[in-house]
């Protein structure tokens, strides 16, 4: 999954509350107007990410995947707009979102599923793609991290993050 412009590190991580934890380190290397692309079948762990993310810039209520809303909004510091284009036919639908307003704000977005818009969407801070092992759901996930080139950096903090875990 690397090439010349990006970067990416592979993890395996071995529960959910092990992602939960992972989603909160995330959180700080992230700043207002960046966007995450979460890849990944269903059941895979991305909510849960995002659940650990949210927690690590403060937020306590509840985090729920938006398939059905498209959009949930997590009033942290900063903002997470967290979305789901899974039930979206077309990169048409995406654009018809009415997005750029976010991509202004003081919000990071998160987006799970994110294929469909990938044309409509910035350029991500991060691709983060969530695989089951063995296509066991008991069993721990592979995650793999891809960066731009420009982000490198966050690929050696997240290195010494699983390290001092593991």
């Amino acid at each position: 999954m690397e090439n010349a412009s990006t970067a990416s590190l592979r993890l395996v991580i071995p529960d959910s509350l092990e992602m939960e934890k992972l989603g909160q380190f995330l959180a700080s290397l992230f700043h207002p107007g960046d966007c995450i692309c979460l890849i990944g079948g269903l059941g895979a762990g991305k909510t849960t990410l995002v659940r650990g993310f949210a927690r690590g810039l403060g937020y306590t209520g509840r985090v729920t995947s938006p398939t059905f809303t498209l959009m949930n909004q997590y009033d942290c510091h900063p903002p997470i707009v967290h979305l789901d284009f899974y039930r979206l036919d077309a990169a048409a639908m995406v654009e018809d979102l009415g997005l750029d307003d976010y991509w202004h704000q003081d919000a990071i977005m998160l987006i799970e599923w994110p294929q469909i818009g990938m044309e409509a969407l910035p350029q991500p801070a991060m691709k983060i793609e969530i695989d089951l092992i063995n296509e066991d759901y008991d069993l721990g996930r592979q995650v793999t991290f891809s960066v731009p080139n420009t982000n490198a950096e966050m690929l050696e903090r997240l290195k010494n993050y699983a390290d001092t875990c593991h």
